[in-house]
């Protein structure tokens, strides 16, 4: 259940920071490479910092 939340999240920090590339300045690009990353290291070590502040919400 816990990665759903995580693909929800990261899906809405993706589009966000493309918006706010688009309305305020393209810098915040780097937020989405920084989710990306995160996404693409989280497939190999299953761990992501999001999934940290999840389970301390106390999300299953």
């Amino acid at each position: 259940m816990i990665e759903r939340y995580l693909r929800g999240i990261a899906g809405f920090f993706v589009l966000l920071s493309i918006l706010l590339a688009k309305i305020v300045h393209p810098g915040w690009l780097w937020f989405t490479v920084f989710v990306g990353f995160n996404l693409f290291q989280s497939a190999f070590s299953n761990w992501c910092p999001m999934m940290v502040i999840l389970k301390k919400l106390g999300k299953k």
